[in-house]
Formats: C-alpha cells, sequence, structure tokens
C-alpha cells in the first residue's frame, strides 16, 4: 500500500454514531503534496472529494461515497514564530496534541472549547467553541490558512493575502478546498482558576449579565425537570498552580461524570418515566470546587459517554427569553430529558459564516444519549431556536436550509459567490452542502 493509502473500501463512521457513508475510496496524504495529487486524481476520476477529521460533528458534513481524505499523517506543528506569537500546524493534529505541544514550549492558545479530540482543521471548519466574554472560537483565532482548492493547487490566505478567502475559509465547513495547516495565535501559558458551583437556575438567569461581565469564561448546564444547574467559572490567575488532586479528578470526572453518568443514561433509556428522579441526583452530585491549572487542563475534560447534540446561537441579548421557553416546553411535553443543557457565550467576530458574526452571543446545547430517540425533543427546542433567529453550530443536528441561512447571516451571499469561485465544479459538494449552501 502506498504511503497514501488507508483502505480502498469501508464503512466510515462518526463518533455519534448516527451518520455513516461509504466512500469509493480512502487516502491519508503524508504531505501536502500528496494531498493535492490526490484532489487532482479524484477530479479526473469524476468522484467528489471530503476531508474528515475524528468524526466528531453530529451532521454529515464529511460524509462522502466519492474520495474520503483523513488527514492523521498531516500532523505537528511546522514552527513557532515567537516574535509575532503565532505557530503553524498541520491540519490533521488533534488538539489535544497541539496544547500538549504548546504548553512544553510555555505558550496556549487563548481560549478552547470544552473536548480536544478534534483535529484542528475540524475543529475550525465546523465552528468549534468555548465560551468567553472577549475571546471568540477557535477560528477567531487563526492568523493564517492553507488549503489546497478544487484544481489542486496550493491557496495561501491572511489579514493581507487574499484576504476575501481569509474571512470566509477559517470555518469554510469543507466546502472552499482541503485545509492543509493553520497559523494561530498563541500567547505565554497562563493559568486560569475554575471555580464550580451549583447555583438554582432562577438565579443563574436573572443574574446572568453580571455573571457573563464579572467572569471571562462562564458557562452552566440546567437539569432539566430540575431547577438546578451547575456554573463554571473561569479566570486567570497570578497563581500558584493548584490542580485538582488525582484522587478528586479521578471520582469527579471519571467516576462521577462519566461512570455513573453513563450508569444513569442506560437506566434512563430503559425506564424513561425514572429521568426526573435521576435527573434530581445527577445535578446534586458534583460539589463545588476550585483549582487553578494550565488553561487546557481547566477548559477541556473527557467526556466518554456518547450523546447526539444539537446546538444553537441565539443573540446574547435573548439567551434568558430562550432558556425560559426551553424550560417551559420541556415541562409540558412529557418528554424524558436526562442529559443537561449547556449554556455558553461568545463575542461578535468577523467571519463570514461564524454562529457569532457580527452578533454576541449565546449558546444553548441540547443532548440526548446515543441509541434514545431523540427527534421530538431537538425538533421542539429547535422551533424555539429559530424563532430567535437563532443559528445552528455547523457540526451539529439541525434541519435548516440555505433559504433559512441566507436571512440569519447578513454575509451568507459572499460565502457562496467566492464557492462559485474557488469550487464551481463542486468537487467538495456533498449532500449536506447541498441543503446548507444551495445548489
Amino acid at each position: 500500500m502506498s504511503s497514501t493509502a488507508s483502505g480502498t473500501y469501508g464503512t466510515w463512521r462518526n463518533w455519534g454514531g448516527n451518520v455513516s457513508a461509504r466512500p469509493a475510496r480512502q487516502v491519508a496524504p503524508a504531505s501536502v503534496e500528496e494531498l493535492a495529487a490526490a484532489v487532482r486524481r479524484a477530479r479526473e476520476d469524476g468522484l467528489r472529494v471530503k476531508a474528515v477529521g475524528t468524526g466528531h460533528s453530529f451532521t454529515s458534513i464529511a460524509a462522502t461515497d466519492g474520495v474520503l481524505i483523513r488527514p492523521q499523517l498531516l500532523t505537528g506543528i511546522r514552527t513557532i514564530d515567537r516574535q509575532s506569537m503565532t505557530v503553524t500546524v498541520e491540519a490533521g493534529t488533534p488538539l489535544k496534541r497541539l496544547n500538549a505541544a504548546l504548553a512544553r514550549e510555555g505558550l496556549s492558545l487563548t481560549n478552547m472549547g470544552d473536548i480536544m479530540e478534534q483535529t484542528v482543521s475540524g475543529a475550525t471548519s465546523t465552528g468549534t467553541h468555548g465560551t468567553g466574554r472577549a475571546s471568540g472560537s477557535i477560528a477567531a483565532q487563526i492568523k493564517g490558512l492553507e488549503l489546497v482548492t478544487a484544481d489542486g493547487s496550493v491557496l495561501t490566505c491572511s489579514e493581507k493575502e487574499n484576504p476575501e478567502v481569509f474571512a470566509a475559509a477559517r470555518i469554510g465547513l469543507g466546502a472552499l478546498g482541503v485545509v492543509t495547516a493553520i497559523t494561530f495565535a498563541v500567547e505565554p501559558l497562563f493559568l486560569l482558576t475554575a471555580r464550580e458551583e451549583p447555583m438554582p437556575l432562577e438565579r443563574v438567569l436573572s443574574e446572568f449579565d453580571q455573571l457573563w461581565a464579572e467572569n471571562e469564561h462562564f458557562e452552566f448546564y440546567w437539569f432539566p425537570h430540575t431547577p438546578n444547574t451547575t456554573t463554571k467559572r473561569n479566570n486567570r490567575s497570578a497563581g500558584p498552580r493548584r490542580p485538582v488532586g488525582q484522587a478528586a479528578a479521578w471520582f469527579e470526572d471519571e467516576f462521577l461524570s462519566n461512570g455513573v453518568f453513563q450508569v444513569a443514561q442506560w437506566v434512563g433509556r430503559a425506564a424513561p418515566s425514572a429521568v426526573p428522579a435521576i435527573a434530581r441526583i445527577s445535578s446534586r452530585a458534583l460539589s463545588a470546587r476550585t483549582y487553578t491549572d494550565i488553561p487546557y487542563e481547566v477548559f477541556t475534560s473527557p467526556r466518554r459517554v456518547r450523546f447526539v447534540e444539537m446546538e444553537y446561537a441565539v443573540p446574547r441579548a435573548a439567551l434568558v427569553e430562550t432558556l425560559r421557553e426551553l424550560r417551559t416546553m420541556v415541562d409540558r411535553s412529557g418528554l424524558r430529558i436526562s442529559f443537561p443543557v449547556e449554556v455558553r457565550s461568545a463575542p461578535a467576530d468577523d467571519i463570514t459564516l461564524s454562529t457569532a458574526s457580527g452578533r454576541d452571543s449565546a449558546y444553548i446545547a441540547v443532548h440526548m444519549f446515543r441509541g434514545t430517540p431523540y427527534q421530538a425533543y431537538f425538533t421542539a427546542a429547535e422551533r424555539i431556536f429559530t424563532a430567535h433567529e437563532g443559528r445552528p453550530h455547523w457540526g451539529k443536528v439541525h434541519t435548516r436550509d440555505a433559504e433559512y441561512f441566507a436571512r440569519v447571516y447578513p454575509r451568507f451571499g459572499e460565502f457562496t459567490a467566492l464557492r462559485d469561485r474557488l469550487d464551481p465544479d463542486r468537487l467538495f459538494q456533498n449532500d449536506y452542502l447541498r441543503r446548507v449552501l444551495g445548489a
């Protein structure tokens, strides 16, 4: 087998288990040149092309019956520029490897999401984000991009070079080309103090603006069928570093958050009537704690319980009203929701199809345990989110189409015009992109 082959046949499945595809062939290029050659060959063979990372999207954004490009050989840091405080990294690098490598160099990203299994290109292309008062998504920290376009050529872009491509390609949905390298802004490694504590939902909602304003990073989890939330405030700290002890980390992050939670999900799936009682117990299981550590140890946590997720960004000013409507819907519906609802925020950014493009945003994520019917819950939640001009996460379950996006993204036409220029023959098209971007 050549270095670009990773199996010709076989079924690809995503992490959530709700999407599968049978590509005509799969390739794992070991260099940008090999990737460009794979794109050119696919074009000659009349096959469409999609790149896939670790499959953490719940949509079929990476599914194809053509050529599936797997970037596992395109990993590692290319260069660190301490003068401009940037790092250039190969597209297939998992975030966890990037975070660890940066920490060894005394560097860090400013903000990140709450899991780090994804590749850097998969995470940024779908708009993965954490929570922040002033710091945005991972893509908002990009300073430069390299991608292979539909004709097999390599295009680089930044604020100065091909700026119209840069505006769109940071969250490009795989529609503009295959990303091969990303340059991120970094800063000297710093410490964060995390303060996690239970708080009644009513208090969180009535004080949300204050909690958001007083903390660099604020998020909370609401447990449906209960009046309870768990809140998390992350703020920069002078130290000293006081990580969660090994025993406490195992008990709270592994045993409670993954082990016991997994069992509770199994019970809830088998006996839905038990879900409200389980939710009341779950919402009280985690006690308050404070710890100080380097950023990725604070922002991210292991997620071993598999689920399916929908997440919408609504205008930040509409968060409280949207969440109250969601709570009312759950209470009246007879639905049994065993997963907490996650709420985060992000400042407005200037990326064409970012969920925070041009507006301060709040994110509401609803989840269901893998294998549990989720359609009724997600449909009802989506009705509430879209009434507030919500924008769905590109990698999470939703039913919206190009007509809807043209309404909620003022620069939608700018993106589709660029796609017409870079990929006129739709080499990178699939069913998902046909739906969300139009034919």
